[in-house]
């Protein structure tokens, strides 16, 4: 080997001692350059799937109850307002036809009817709207005279009362009775207008400016006889003359 080269190596040998003895440590800096870190020193390297179990499967159980990270289920349906079943459309019964026994009751009433009819006379037969097939059949039943045959006929007339309106004869055979609503104010009326003559105050002034044609002489007869049998407690012969006089007066409405 040369002699300058073994002076050239002594002498490199003796400066990088010197660089160790001042500086030590500096030849693993340089010699750990190009070697990757430890374990310990990869603070920023994302963790390992397998290292984390638990927070994997939390996230897959969120996305299973979490319904907006679920893109691709159908929307969840709006629970129904309310109290149970009440918010729910409530569907229409249907209406049932009448049952029989009603149908049979309603068979009756027309036939009661139908007889009732063939008891009025002929002139309140004559102010009835009716057809003419049913005022021939109560004609035939004035005619006929076995059980039988009236049986029959009754029968009859109560089949031809279905296709007859029932709700003016009803309302005309009340007037006739007396028992209709409009019939038992008009009663009333009268019975007020008697009390309040025999009362004594000035009715009988109103009553004549209600009704110019009353019979206002014949009235004060009548107050003061009715006024007499009171005292003495004779039959009220006159107190039931003066409905009588209130009723000519005052005209039933129509």
């Amino acid at each position: 080997m040369n002699t300058h080269d073994d002076n050239e190596d002594k002498k490199n040998t003796k400066e990088i001692n010197k660089l160790d003895s001042e500086h030590p440590g500096n030849h693993l800096l340089i010699e750990d350059e190009d070697e990757p870190l430890d374990d310990e020193d990869q603070d920023d390297e994302p963790y390992d799937d397998e290292d984390e179990p638990y927070e994997d499967e939390e996230g897959d159980a969120d996305d299973e109850t979490d319904p907006e990270n679920d893109s691709d289920d159908a929307p969840t349906p709006a629970k129904p307002q309310g109290r149970g079943l009440r918010s729910l459309p409530v569907e229409e019964e249907e209406e049932l036809p009448p049952s029989k026994t009603k149908i049979k009751k309603q068979m009756h009433d027309l036939r009661d009817l139908g007889e009732e009819l063939t008891e009025l006379g002929k002139d309140q037969i004559a102010q009835l709207d009716i057809p003419e097939s049913l005022r021939d059949a109560i004609r035939e039943m004035h005619r006929t005279k076995t059980f039988g045959a009236k049986r029959r006929q009754l029968q009859y007339i109560g089949k031809l009362m279905r296709d007859v309106d029932t709700a003016p004869i009803i309302a005309k055979l009340n007037t006739w009775k007396g028992t209709s609503q409009q019939h038992i104010g008009y009663m009333h009326q009268l019975e007020r207008w008697r009390e309040r003559l025999l009362s004594g105050d000035n009715a009988l002034t109103e009553l004549l400016a209600a009704y110019p044609q009353t019979d206002v002489q014949r009235l004060r007869t009548l107050i003061r006889n009715s006024l007499k049998e009171r005292e003495v407690g004779k039959p009220a012969k006159n107190y039931r003359e003066i409905f009588q006089v209130l009723r000519e007066t005052i005209p039933e409405p129509v």
